[in-house]
């Protein structure tokens, strides 16, 4: 089906994709799936094709291309015919090395960034823990500071390439529990180094290909160096990573329906029941048809969510509800393709026993499909706007007159790069000089703000904030945000761009990190009239640690 979204070049890069998949990759799915691992030189391959680094700098081996590029490549992903194949190869390129492309110091980039590029070392994002789950604000692993070394102690679950990986992009707690967010960072840190152990792979369901591991890591000395972006703000820098996540696992559900109804709709045509082909059965035609549609209304949200997220947006409410809709519909997809074999269906040898138990993983990984209606309904409801963004974008996405080469094969000619995605790097800590501890009330927060500004995060960003504090002393404020001048004034001042609204305690809380901000949106306790606005806002201010 023609797409508004894709050019000639995408294309012909997803047929590159699908062509390896298909040639290189299924043929050895049965045996990867009985081994639960992926061989590294699998990964070695797709280095040497420019596969692992898409959307990463070119100076690092990357390619720097535009987000749809990554979307085909993630749709052809399910072509391998294992969803743990798909899982991997999506957390090596799109989640463990992405932090250190948007954060990490250029020698954490040529250390772990440009081999991971390369094919030549495989990284996990390790951030769930035993006893978390999605709640990022209250991960119990510690990095205590010890001279030019951070001390890690703790433990990690359902990691993917935990047990195969030759890096950790990790998340702990730099500070005290009850600073809650605002004393996460991110570290990388080594496999093999000593103290870090592979406490137990885990026997899944689905996914077999896929090394999924228990970790722990006992007094695992860390450089300090290792560092990914500002101490204490591994936090922001999760969630404003967790709408790519989320998008990834919807352009790969969107790919397993397409893999799944392809294989369901040439078996039907061949089997025959009463004399005639399986297709030929109206009510079986019927359900089939649904399928194609709810899988299209999938597929172009998914589509409009990566086209926001192109255009500089957070994109955070379309994630989500792309990410819901994208793995719910191919949890049913599957469900329904086992039904449509019959016996064949339940049985090992035939592909739909396996896309059925594949499926059920998608719409726990990355964030449940609770957790999405949770942010859905607080986004999209509670706080009145349906647009989601905040300002409707337009009726057809522009077509740009000039759109970037694709990534290609190495032995096809060098494509030119496209300018990288937004995705600025925060200042290292040390840079400039601590501002002073600010009272810790409502007007001495506020007042701070322009103290606690981060360098390069409001270049070219002009915005006006309204703030309501309910029971503060002074609950009115107006936050101008001009380039790298921010104003801060009593009242309100001008039509504002983003009005935010909560308690006094809920706002000390936030910005002292005993309250979870995460927590407290989703709970309704602080509402915002434009998310994409506050997104940036909160990355663009340091928190205060609280005492």
């Amino acid at each position: 089906m023609h797409s508004i979204y894709f050019t000639q070049e995408h294309e012909t890069f997803r047929r590159s994709v699908r062509r390896f998949i298909t040639e290189e990759v299924a043929p050895h799915a049965e045996a990867w799936e009985q081994e639960g691992r992926i061989p590294r030189s699998i990964f070695r391959r797709m280095g040497e094709l420019g596969f692992l680094g898409i959307l990463h700098p070119e100076a690092y081996g990357g390619q720097e291309a535009d987000l749809f590029f990554a979307v085909a490549f993630l749709e052809e992903l399910p072509r391998s015919l294992m969803g743990g194949f798909c899982a991997s190869v999506s957390v090596q390129q799109f989640m463990a090395t992405a932090h250190i492309a948007a954060n990490g110091s250029e020698e954490l980039k040529r250390r772990y960034l440009a081999p991971s590029i390369a094919g030549a070392k495989v990284g996990a994002l390790a951030i769930t823990e035993p006893d978390t789950g999605s709640d990022v604000a209250s991960i119990r692993t510690r990095a205590k500071r010890d001279g030019e070394h951070f001390v890690v102690s703790g433990a990690k679950t359902f990691i993917t390439n935990g047990a195969e990986g030759d890096f950790f992009t990790l998340a702990v707690r730099t500070g005290r529990a009850e600073d809650g967010a605002a004393s996460i960072s991110l570290l990388a840190v080594d496999a093999d180094a000593p103290g870090v152990r592979v406490a137990r792979r885990l026997r899944k369901l689905g996914w077999h290909s896929s090394d999924t591991a228990e970790l722990s890591f006992e007094e695992v000395r860390v450089p300090a160096d290792n560092l990914i972006g500002e101490e204490n703000s591994g936090f922001y820098q999760i969630m404003e990573a967790f709408a790519l996540e989320r998008l990834c696992g919807a352009a790969i559900s969107i790919g397993s329906s397409v893999v799944a109804l392809d294989f369901t709709r040439r078996y039907m045509a061949e089997r025959k029941a009463f004399g005639r082909p399986l297709d030929r059965f109206q009510a079986l035609r019927h359900r089939m048809a649904d399928l194609y549609a709810e899988l299209e209304a999938a597929r172009q949200l998914t589509y409009h969510a990566a086209w926001l997220r192109s255009e500089g947006r957070p994109a955070v409410l379309e994630s989500s509800m792309a990410k819901l809709v994208a793995t719910e519909l191919g949890k049913k997809v599957a469900d329904e393709c086992l039904q449509f074999f019959g016996g064949y269906g339940f049985m090992e040898e035939y592909p739909a026993a396996r896309f059925y138990r594949d499926a059920r993983a998608a719409t726990i990984a990355a964030g449940t499909s609770e957790i999405m209606r949770e942010i859905i309904i607080r986004l999209a409801l509670d706080q009145g706007s349906p647009e989601g963004e905040g300002a409707a974008p337009p009726a057809r996405p522009p077509r740009q007159t000039a759109r970037p080469e694709p990534p290609r094969p190495a032995e096809a000619s060098q494509p030119a790069p496209a300018p990288p995605e937004p995705s600025p790097s925060a200042a290292p800590a040390g840079d400039l000089p601590a501002p002073p501890e600010p009272p810790r009330t409502v007007e001495g927060l506020m007042r701070s703000l322009p103290t606690r500004l981060r360098p390069g995060k409001t270049d070219g960003w002009r915005s006006l904030f309204h703030y309501r504090i309910q029971g503060a002393a002074s609950p009115e404020w107006t936050v101008r945000i001009d380039g790298e001048s921010v104003s801060v004034s009593e009242g309100f001042a001008g039509e504002p761009d983003c009005r935010v609204e909560m308690k006094e305690a809920t706002y000390l809380g936030i910005e002292t990190g005993t309250v979870n901000p995460q927590s407290a949106f989703m709970m309704g306790k602080v509402k915002v009239s434009n998310l994409a606005e506050m997104m940036r806002f909160i990355q663009a201010f340091r928190p205060v640690r609280s005492r």
